[in-house]
Parts: C-alpha cells; structure tokens; sequence
C-alpha cells in the first residue's frame, strides 16, 4: 500500500488557535483545524524551539555522552550533548557553545549530518544533526549542567549499548545510527 499525498497542515485552514500555557521551554496551544475532507478536528500543539544533537567523537574513537538525570522519566538516560538555539544564534554557533558548557570542549571540525523532528505528531521541535570532532578543551560556565556526567564510549561498543537498551533516547539513538552508518569515514582517522 502505498502513502498518498495530502498536503501539509500549513495548507489547511486553522479556524482557531488558544495558548494553554507559555513557559520557559515550551508553549501549548490548541488548533482547530480543517482536514482535507471538510471535517473539523482539533490538533494539541507543544511549540518548542529548535535544537542541535551532537555525536561527538574524541581523538580515541570514543563517543562523548552525558548521563543526566530526566525528571519526565524518572532516572538517568545516557545520550548524546544536545540543546537548544538561542534566538539570533546560528545551529553551528549553538553547537560550539553547547558542547563547551556541557562536556567542556570546543570542536575545530563540526560537520552538519542532517536533521529530524523530535516528535512530529505533536510538537514543533527541529533537531539538527551535527557530528563534532577534533576536540580543544575549552569549558564555558552553564548554571543547569552541574548534573550532567561526562562518558566515554568506545565507538565500537555504541552499537551494543543501543540494541541492549542502555541508550534508550530517541535523539541519541538517531543520531548515532546516523553517524555510524552514513559517516564512518568523518568517525576514523
């Protein structure tokens, strides 16, 4: 069975649209909106900026992670650095200042590897893909990173940790697939 094409949600007619919250990281609105059938449905929008993810690999073909404690999921997750673009900052400038407040580091090589929303049914997240590499330590001050621990990952044991459930977010499992299955020649020396 084949996808049939529909249109885009920008090209139906929104009849409404009411904020339920606007916060600090995210706003909530809800969208009355006109399917392609004529008929009316309502559609609950999380309005979140767009962001970077990084794979970042270090002169030892290790990949750089971070542990964190993820309220939303009660325990730590291991992932890959990722935050989000300041108004008036580029991606490539976001992921330089990102990974130096994060993990500590600046990348001389940054390489954009493509990009995904974060969770398209509901959100408008953007994530941009970045791989980073050839890393000078160079650490920026950030008040919300104090919880955040620095991993070391063999390149070779990713995949181990991916298919065992030991990396269990979305965003580092896109993007280390990615990486590692499109990008092998940027990963090696």
């Amino acid at each position: 069975m084949g996808l049939r094409e529909t249109g885009s949600e920008q090209d139906r007619p929104r009849t409404s649209s009411e904020f339920l919250f606007n916060g600090r990281a995210f706003n909530v609105r809800v969208d009355t909106v006109t399917k392609s059938s004529g008929s009316m449905t309502v559609r609950e929008i999380v309005e979140h900026p767009d962001s970077v993810a990084i794979v970042v690999v270090d002169e030892r073909q290790n990949v750089l992670l971070e542990r964190q404690f993820r309220h939303a999921t009660g325990k730590e997750l291991l992932e890959v650095p990722a935050g989000g673009i300041e108004p008036g900052e580029s991606a490539d400038e976001c992921v330089r200042r990102e990974l130096r407040e994060e993990i500590g580091y600046l990348p001389r090589r940054i390489k954009r590897i493509g990009g995904f929303y974060s969770a398209p049914g509901f959100c408008t997240e953007y994530l941009h893909l970045y791989l980073a590499t050839d890393l000078e330590y160079s650490p920026l001050q950030a008040s919300d990173t104090a919880e955040i621990s620095l991993e070391r990952v063999p390149l070779d044991d990713v995949a181990g940790l991916i298919s065992s459930g030991q990396i269990e977010d979305a965003k580092s499992i896109a993007g280390l697939l990615t990486a590692m299955t499109f990008h092998m020649k940027d990963l090696r020396p």
